[in-house]
């Protein structure tokens, strides 16, 4: 099958885009009367070229931005699949561990593989599986060259889980944020401690945006991020048994994901990095109604809400934004004012920048360094 996000496709439909615009300049002066059909031979003709100008255009803009990476993205069939798999060999275990049964991670042979420079670790492609929830889902999993050497066969690694934006891939945050060749960088330097990252998207029932909620009667998606994701890597990964080696980071709604879950389970996530992200959920077209209609249920899951209303969670926190080019940058600036101790909010602050992946390439280097510095290794 062609491949959604291939070069091919691209070429096949810029062909048709093509042939059918010669087709309509050579039919239309056929259909210059002023019959009804004429006219409605002319609106065909407008409405097909329009069709598959737009088609092909946004089929180069889904490649360029990896908004959706396979046909079953498109059309939700990738929501909450499951499988067999491959079984990854067992690892040392970790906090949450004891509610996994079998194969928690699986190999993932339809994903792309990715492969770093000597020296700089590995990328996995893997399917992680929900007990808790039934939710499974594709990520990447990056290892340091640390935890292949033999000084480190007994040491248990921080852990952060990256999410990309909405709609975004996974492999986003490979092939435009470049985020495990910037650790590979960093840690090489000394700048950052070997970490594990798990790089995922936050919907897990794709077209839907889930924003990383326990949808009532919908898709458990926080379950599946706070309790299922970290208990599936321990049980197959040398992950830190502590929530001080746990952290999450993300883009626009990946950002937002990642502060809610370190705001509403910090036993789990001590530390968060948010890429210019927003502090409470959209509500439109792609994400339904998220709460069951609850006011109070919307409203805990407004980060800015939970400073003014509720106890601040014991949590390190690195927000991004920039002065021209964002739209958070005024909540940025509130959410700053309102946070205290025990809730601990650092910032980085560019001029200007848009809300994209050069931006956010920008940052990235220095809020590694900074969570590098919050995380620290289990025993």
């Amino acid at each position: 099958m062609i491949r959604l996000t291939g070069v091919p496709l691209q070429v096949m439909l810029v062909i048709v885009a093509v042939i059918v615009l010669a087709a309509a300049i050579w039919f239309a002066p056929r259909v210059a009367g002023r019959r009804s059909t004429h006219v409605l031979a002319r609106l065909g003709i407008v409405a097909g070229c329009q069709f598959f100008l737009v088609v092909a255009v946004l089929t180069m803009v889904n490649a360029t931005f990896d908004f959706y990476g396979s046909w079953g993205d498109l059309i939700g069939a990738q929501a909450g699949r499951s499988g067999p798999g491959v079984p990854m060999a067992a690892g040392a275990g970790g906090f949450g561990t004891s509610a996994v049964r079998t194969a928690p991670v699986t190999s993932d042979p339809s994903a792309p593989r990715y492969r770093l420079p000597a020296g700089q670790g590995r990328i996995d492609s893997v399917v992680i599986h929900g007990v808790r929830t039934a939710i499974s889902e594709p990520a990447f999993v990056y290892l340091p060259p640390q935890y292949f050497a033999p000084a480190y066969e007994a040491r248990r690694f921080p852990v952060t889980v990256a999410f990309t934006g909405y709609p975004g891939n996974a492999e986003n945050l490979i092939t435009h944020l470049r985020l495990p060749q910037t650790v590979a960088q960093e840690i090489a330097a000394g700048r950052m401690p070997p970490t594990i990252v798990v790089m995922v998207r936050p919907t897990v029932a794709p077209p839907r945006d889930t924003e990383c909620t326990d949808i009532p009667h919908g898709p458990q998606a926080e379950t599946f991020f706070a309790e299922d994701v970290p208990a599936a890597l321990a049980a197959v990964y040398r992950t830190a048994d502590r929530a001080s080696g746990w952290s999450a980071l993300g883009d626009s709604t990946g950002g937002y994901c990642a502060v809610k879950l370190a705001m509403r389970h910090s036993d789990r996530y001590s530390a968060a990095v948010s890429l210019a992200g927003y502090y409470h959920a959209l509500r439109d077209f792609t994400t339904g109604d998220l709460y069951g209609h609850s006011r109070a249920y919307r409203d805990e899951c407004d980060l800015i809400w939970r400073l003014r209303h509720l106890p601040p969670p014991p949590a390190n926190l690195l927000l991004t934004t920039s002065r021209t080019g964002e739209k958070d940058y005024g909540q940025t600036r509130e959410f700053l004012a309102l946070a205290h101790p025990p809730t601990h909010v650092a910032s980085i602050t560019l001029p200007f920048g848009g809300h994209n992946f050069t931006t956010w390439q920008r940052e990235l280097p220095p809020a590694l360094r900074w969570l590098g510095a919050h995380l620290k290794p289990g025993t």
